[in-house]
């Protein structure tokens, strides 16, 4: 069985798929378009060349067009649009007193996922930690690891300013998670090389799409340092062996609200002519 067929009905030969096969395991003929030798192997199931047909002509065989969501004109961004989204979008750090709804929070998850990853081998995992108990567990290592940071590396410790981070801690205040409702961890296998790149772009969506479900957040840069410091805090999170955790964000309800978007320096551009 072929790994894809063609409605050639609807297919005008117009070759569009196999130009953009980023696997090259299409090819045109008289007839339309085929797989080359070892196609199925050497397929990264993209679905590009079922996404980029304008007849709806082409199926792989686990893939079809109807399985596909439709590119909607009315609601691609413009110019405009894009610029005011990505500049007005703010890291959260003060949230309400509201839990996630775990249906709301799995279809934003469902969003970040269709964030690239190298050869589509899409190896995000995903491990949320929901409930202030839970995340003041969290905390409560990365405070473990402030401390003795604070003992075994005082220059690092003086730079981040931790002994302020654990007095605020011991006093009540947390400065760590900033008693986010859950935070959400990227992990991937060893086994990918791209792991890291492909967790922190899946992250980034995540952050992107958390706004347009009244929901926001901050990247927890300490729990991230933590992590591959701390040894207590990644045996508390129990990830299966040969897996690492690659970055995590507080997310949760805005407690306050933004009316303008604040400048950020001019990109340091150098062009090369080669």
């Amino acid at each position: 069985m072929s790994i894809f067929k063609i409605d050639s009905e609807k297919c005008d030969k117009d070759g569009i798929c196999a130009i953009e096969c980023p696997a090259y395991i299409i090819e045109m003929t008289s007839e339309g378009p085929v797989p080359v030798e070892g196609a199925r192997e050497i397929c990264i199931k993209c679905g590009h060349c079922v996404a980029v047909c304008p007849k709806a002509a082409f199926s792989l065989e686990f893939l079809s067009p109807d399985q596909c969501m439709p590119i909607e004109k009315q609601l691609v961004l413009t110019a405009n649009h894009a610029e005011h989204f990505l500049r007005s979008r703010r890291s959260v750090r003060r949230y309400k007193n509201k839990p996630v709804p775990e249906d709301i929070l799995e279809k934003v998850l469902t969003i970040a996922c269709c964030a690239p990853t190298a050869s589509n081998n899409q190896p995000v995992k995903w491990l949320v930690v929901n409930g202030e108990k839970a995340v003041g567990k969290i905390g409560a290592h990365v405070i473990d690891w402030m401390r003795y940071a604070l003992k075994t590396h005082p220059q690092m410790a003086k730079l981040y300013n931790l002994e302020t981070l654990i007095t605020k801690w011991d006093k009540g205040e947390d400065r760590v998670c900033r008693n986010a409702p859950l935070i959400v961890f990227a992990y991937a296998s060893d086994a990918f090389p791209s792991a890291a790149t492909d967790c922190h772009l899946a992250l980034a969506y995540l952050e992107l799409a958390l706004p347009g479900f009244n929901l926001g957040s901050c990247w927890a840069g300490y729990v991230n340092s933590a992590f591959g410091q701390w040894p207590n805090l990644a045996a508390h999170l129990k990830l299966p062996e040969k897996h690492t955790c690659h970055g995590a964000l507080m997310v949760g309800f805005p407690k306050l609200k933004y009316y303008r978007a604040p400048k950020r320096n001019t990109p340091d551009i150098r062009y090369h002519a080669g």
